[in-house]
């Protein structure tokens, strides 16, 4: 394997929507509630994006960084200090899988081909100070 790209996007991790059907007289569609997001999200990781688009096998990692929540800190004189039954590794939701599909989506047609090209993922939600996702792309050699 050889690194090719990574890069930190800033925020809080986000997962990807369901698509959402409406009906509107006989006119029925879909649309996608994370379009959005998606777009915020490949503006902020544009400045990484390769020359072209990666068309071979990928090994992508990911590590989605969420914010403690306040229960995971003391209180009184000792507040702002981790309670030692205090998680590193964050298991509620969003799933991990929802929120990996969220940035290969994102980043599709982009930083790859399609995101079918990705053959190995690695993904991983834990505890941070500062909220961001971390995206790291190597291509791998057959």
């Amino acid at each position: 394997m050889k690194e090719v790209i990574s890069f930190n996007i800033p925020g809080n991790p986000k997962a990807l929507k369901r698509h959402r059907s409406f009906q509107k007289g006989n006119f029925k569609g879909t649309y996608d509630p994370s379009k959005n997001d998606k777009a915020d999200f490949l503006t902020m990781a544009l400045n990484h994006k390769p020359v072209s688009p990666y068309n071979e096998p990928l090994y992508v990692s990911l590590v989605f960084n969420f914010p403690r929540p306040k229960s995971h800190y003391r209180t009184g004189k000792y507040s702002g200090i981790l309670k030692p039954s205090a998680p590193n590794y964050h298991t509620s939701t969003p799933d991990a899988d929802n929120l990996a599909k969220f940035v290969c989506d994102a980043l599709n047609g982009i930083f790859w081909k399609d995101d079918s090209r990705i053959c190995m993922l690695d993904v991983a939600k834990k505890y941070e100070e500062i909220p961001s996702v971390d995206v790291s792309i190597l291509t791998i050699i057959d």
